[in-house]
């Protein structure tokens, strides 16, 4: 996946999120993938913070992220999170 989540409202919003990427060093974190943005933000994110994501990088683009993500039959979402995101995309985007 392309790093696009370098632009200066997606670093505010990946240091306000901190805490979800407890397992990136620090001074690599303004540098995540937008494939790892979004799969943690669904994944391990709140309500707010998913909205804020879709807000900052559209529903369509992370719709595409996702989907593109899932193709493969190995892929990091737990299954509740896998078939929502399926059904919600599915109908919103």
């Amino acid at each position: 996946m392309e790093n696009q989540a370098n632009s200066p409202e997606l670093k505010k919003f990946i240091q306000k999120s901190s805490n979800l990427f407890w397992y990136i060093p620090e001074d690599k974190k303004q540098d995540i993938s937008l494939g790892v943005l979004v799969e943690t933000i669904l994944n391990y994110g709140s309500r707010e913070s998913v909205r804020k994501l879709f807000e900052l990088i559209g529903i369509e683009k992370a719709s595409e992220v996702f989907k593109e993500q899932i193709k493969n039959k190995r892929n990091n979402y737990f299954k509740p999170v896998r078939n929502f995101f399926e059904l919600y995309f599915a109908r919103h985007a």
